[in-house]
């Protein structure tokens, strides 16, 4: 797990969890800081999925961010009281 010492400015939600985050940071850096590694399931199997490349190259690590499906949570930075849920693959197929 990823272990950073020091004090952390901003806190985001993470399925009605607060997570405390650093300015700068994007979404998967705090969740991976907090030990989180599933940030969503696949459509078919619904097997587990989460950052993975860290460049927005592989969509590994989608989420629904403020409402908003399938955001690459690699590249998108963290703000002051963000919400983000885990993203259901079965529920993508339908949106």
């Amino acid at each position: 797990m990823l272990v950073r010492p020091g004090a952390t400015d901003l806190t985001i939600w993470f399925d009605g969890a607060a997570i405390p985050a650093r300015t700068g940071d994007s979404i998967a850096v705090a969740l991976l800081a907090a030990g989180i590694t599933t940030t969503r399931t696949t459509p078919v199997s619904n097997a587990p999925r989460g950052p993975y490349c860290m460049m927005g190259a592989c969509f590994e690590c989608l989420a629904v961010v403020d409402g908003r499906p399938n955001t690459q949570t690699c590249m998108m930075p963290v703000r002051d009281g963000m919400r983000i849920e885990r993203q259901d693959g079965a529920r993508t197929l339908s949106a």
